[in-house]
């Protein structure tokens, strides 16, 4: 079984949900829950050992794709007010930190306690902040945070905050929707440099790509993002994008989201891997082998339904091999490029 270090996963937004109807995230993650995508069982029996967990506000009416003769353009969501989004986000934060107290995963600050976690079985769980609408523009929060775990942030989610402008969902679209960085947002990438807080690109827009890269000074990085010239919805990467990554020794992690895979578009789990192998293939050609690797987006979007959940992880491994990817680039794909490229963000 090849381990999975992944990009991206909100099953922290799951566990807050169900601490909110009065049960035990703890025991939830633990013991294991029959819906959902990722808990401490199925992770196991996936080989899934690790990943950036997302802190993540939901809004109270998130954008609903509707397909028109084979489109969809939906509204971005409404913006959230920043102290009602810091409240939800610091009971996350906390959730985070009980499941480290409980032993049900362990929180990392560091690759080597990202390894040390995987070499013992447990689950390594990087806090990232998805949508930075609990922060306040002076970035009083963020210290906070960061000394709470913090160690990766997307500056926006698919909705305009005070840092910048997010793309909404819409399919064939362009990902160059609008306006990027405000003066906060290069306020936050500068605080994040010195922080050593990786920046991830994947709901931000085209503009705000190249606002971040021209303030930035770590490699480019996009979570849980694909391409663009394979499935052209606003939340895919541009080859202009996926150059200016590979040139910075940036990494895409790719996207299990089903409509952000198929070339029609459509949220539909009967998707076959080979689309999966499909996108994989054109990061590899515009990237490089060091540059990819997964951000699953487990808990946050319809999956393929071969791969079902956590546990049915090594379903997309074994796509991967039959389509020719040998042991050491599977290694490569399946968490090593990850902790390269944060190692080189935490300066480690």
């Amino acid at each position: 079984m090849q381990p999975v270090f992944d990009g991206h996963n909100d099953v922290l937004m799951r566990l807050w949900e169900t601490a909110g109807r009065g049960g035990d995230p703890v025991t939830e993650f633990r013991d294991g829950i029959a819906t959902g995508h990722i808990d401490g069982p199925r992770a196991r029996a996936g080989g899934l050992a690790g990943g950036l967990c997302a802190i993540f506000v939901p809004s109270r009416q998130g954008p609903r794709p509707t397909f028109d003769g084979g489109s969809y353009a939906s509204p971005l969501a409404e913006p959230i007010d920043q102290p009602a989004a810091l409240a939800a986000a610091v009971a996350m934060a906390g959730i985070a930190h009980r499941l480290d107290r409980e032993g049900a995963w362990r929180l990392c600050t560091s690759t080597a306690a990202i390894r040390q976690a995987m070499d013992d079985g447990v689950f390594a769980a990087v806090l990232h902040m998805e949508g930075c609408e609990p922060l306040d523009p002076d970035l009083l929060a963020l210290d906070a945070f960061h000394a709470a775990g913090l160690r990766s942030l997307g500056p926006v989610w698919s909705r305009t905050n005070a840092f910048g402008h997010g793309v909404p969902f819409a399919y064939p679209s362009s990902p160059d929707t609008g306006p990027g960085l405000t003066e906060a947002g290069v306020r936050l990438v500068k605080a994040c440099n010195r922080l050593g807080i990786m920046i991830d690109l994947s709901h931000i827009t085209e503009q705000g790509f190249w606002d971040v890269a021209k303030v930035s000074d770590m490699p480019l990085i996009a979570t849980h993002s694909n391409v663009h010239a394979i499935t052209p919805v606003t939340r895919n990467l541009t080859d202009r994008q996926l150059d200016a990554i590979r040139d910075t020794g940036g990494m895409v992690g790719l996207n299990y989201a089903t409509s952000f895979l198929r070339p029609d578009g459509q949220d539909n789990a009967t998707t076959p891997l080979t689309d999966m192998v499909r996108h994989v293939d054109h990061l590899v050609e515009h990237l490089g082998i060091d540059g990819v690797g997964l951000g699953s987006d487990y808990d946050g979007a319809t999956i393929p339904a071969e791969i079902g959940d956590a546990a049915g992880q090594q379903a997309l491994v074994g796509a991967l091999r039959q389509a020719g990817y040998g042991e050491a680039d599977l290694a490569k794909l399946c968490g090593d490029n990850w902790l390269r490229v944060l190692a080189q963000v935490w300066r480690e």
